[in-house]
């Protein structure tokens, strides 16, 4: 059972162009996300997917492998699937390439959740412990079943807590890393876009709103991903404590 990390990478990001290549404290944010991934135990081999010259210039003078895809995907998960066509792979892991702060022991878990269960899907939470996090729409949140299985992500904040003040309920947010079969990949792809999908602009969205299941794992985890000059801030800050 061949298993494979792709990383889509895209330069034109609309709050900051070029971001797979900005440095972060000597090293660009792509390659920062490559070691993680190199860093799995479990993983057969990482790639980067990009259509741009200048992401696959940096990223194979770091020794990564890249794919070139066409410049219409229109998400990174149409990215990872171009970027897979010939190519083996049963258990695929998308991991965001904006994403810096992941840990190889979060793919893990991941890879092997999907080993043992064979879930179409899975990905990952943790803990919400912010208010202003809860709150706030760039922290997708995300509400499960008894038996982990996703029910809603929302830029909301749900569950609503009415009858709480603060934080004393177990409130998620959602981290951006996702697994999958190779076959709902495929079947992915096919699905047309749902209401809430572009209401809310989360593409997982697309998997509940045609009746399939999210495995979601709790872990620990106190990363964040890279979407604007406060975040590059923060990183900087963060990676010289």
């Amino acid at each position: 059972m061949k298993k494979v990390i792709v990383i889509p990478a895209r330069y034109a990001s609309t709050r900051l162009p070029g971001k797979p290549l900005i440095e972060i404290n000597g090293r660009s944010l792509i390659q920062r996300v490559f070691e993680v991934a190199q860093s799995s135990m479990l993983k057969d081999a990482v790639y980067i997917a990009t259509d741009d010259d200048r992401i696959k210039d940096r990223a194979i003078s770091f020794g990564a492998e890249v794919i070139m895809t066409g410049s219409n995907c229109s998400s990174g998960t149409e990215r990872v699937y171009e970027a897979l066509k010939g190519r083996q792979a049963d258990i695929i892991i998308n991991l965001q390439g904006d994403e810096p702060f992941m840990r190889p022991e979060m793919i893990d878990m991941l890879f092997a959740e999907m080993e043992r269960h064979r879930h179409d899907m899975t990905t990952l939470c943790s803990l919400i412990k912010d208010e202003k996090e809860y709150q706030g729409p760039d922290t997708v949140k995300v509400v499960l079943d008894r038996e982990g299985f996703a029910l809603y992500f929302s830029r909301s904040a749900i569950p609503y807590l009415r009858n709480k003040s603060g934080l004393q309920n177990p409130v998620y947010k959602h981290i951006g890393i996702y697994a999958y079969t190779r076959d709902f990949l495929g079947r992915y792809i096919q699905m047309e876009k749902g209401v809430l999908e572009e209401a809310e602009s989360l593409e997982q969205l697309r998997v509940l709103e045609n009746g399939y299941k999210i495995k979601v794992l709790v872990t620990e985890y106190d990363g964040f991903g890279i979407d604007t000059e406060a975040d590059l801030k923060r990183a900087e800050k963060f990676l010289s404590r």
